[in-house]
């Protein structure tokens, strides 16, 4: 017979959240994996499908399988396998010192960061939303927008194998109108892309030059699918106000270039996310301060 005091603790607010935020931590572990492996997968692939179409023999390798669950995981330096209670979400970090256990050389601060980011994000998500069906898909969302963002910082790419995956799964889940109506999903995909598709192409018939990827028509049609064709003008303006702070904070902290190429992913990631968090809390702020409710 089940204990009726466990019962009553697991239907507490506080183990719920407790609950969401260590799964999180649990997830961004993963995160760090498909952060790392899926673009060395792609280009991979790349090199393959070249040598194919050129007939030419493709590299040897001595790296043998090498995907999201083969090999394990292990040092990049020693390659010795990483221990599984070395392997806890951020306090195996800190317990190691941000250090190797067999070569000592310093493990990046992003792989805590990862983490804690996504245990922290999920954390919010439930307690803004609860326990609902809402919940469990936007958790997906999240966890996506965290990977897609931290693989465009390193690589300047945005996978398809994400992007339209999002895209697919926001215009599913809203079939049932679980987060927008189907109508507004559609939508929302439709013009995410083209809004961007046409600044693409406007902005090189002016100068040229290619402003951004065609990942970024994708990513932002998944924002649109998940969000309601509503939520893009606020994601296109919080995604530029985003992005000319971190633009203008790297030109100046780092000396950078204003002509280097800045991913665009990022912004619309972050964007999407607070528009999904609050975003009727800041349209509604912004037309009352506007007095177009008046």
């Amino acid at each position: 017979m089940v204990n009726t005091d466990f019962l009553r603790a697991i239907q507490e607010p506080w183990f719920y959240l407790t609950a969401i935020t260590l799964f999180g931590l649990t997830v961004g572990s993963f995160l760090n994996v498909v952060i790392y492996r899926l673009p060395k997968i792609i280009q991979k692939g790349w090199k393959a499908e070249c040598c194919e179409l050129l007939e030419v023999a493709p590299e040897k390798s001595d790296e043998g399988e090498f995907n999201l669950a083969f090999p394990n995981s292990h040092c990049p330096n020693c390659n010795t396998p990483i221990k599984a209670y070395h392997n806890i979400p951020v306090l195996s970090y800190l317990a190691l010192g941000g250090k190797c256990h067999a070569c000592k050389v310093s493990i990046s601060i992003r792989y805590p960061f990862v983490e804690l980011a996504s245990g922290l994000l999920c954390f919010a998500l439930a307690w803004n939303f609860g326990a609902s069906l809402q919940t469990i898909a936007l958790l997906f969302f999240t966890w996506s927008l965290i990977a897609l963002t931290m693989i465009d910082v390193d690589t300047m790419l945005l996978p398809d194998d994400i992007t339209l995956p999002l895209m697919w799964a926001g215009l599913i889940i809203n079939s049932f109108g679980l987060i927008t109506d189907f109508h507004s999903a559609f939508w929302g995909a439709v013009a995410g892309y083209g809004v961007l598709w046409s600044v693409f192409w406007l902005f090189k018939a002016i100068t040229g030059k290619d402003g951004m990827g065609y990942g970024d028509f994708k990513l932002l049609a998944a924002i649109g699918a998940w969000l309601g064709w509503q939520s893009l003008p606020l994601v296109i303006l919080l995604s530029s106000l985003v992005g000319a702070v971190i633009g203008i904070g790297l030109i100046m902290l780092r000396n950078q270039d204003n002509q280097t190429p800045i991913p665009f992913g990022p912004y619309l990631a972050i964007a999407g996310w607070i528009a999904m968090m609050w975003g009727d809390a800041i349209t509604g702020y912004y037309l009352q301060i506007s007095g177009i409710n008046n």
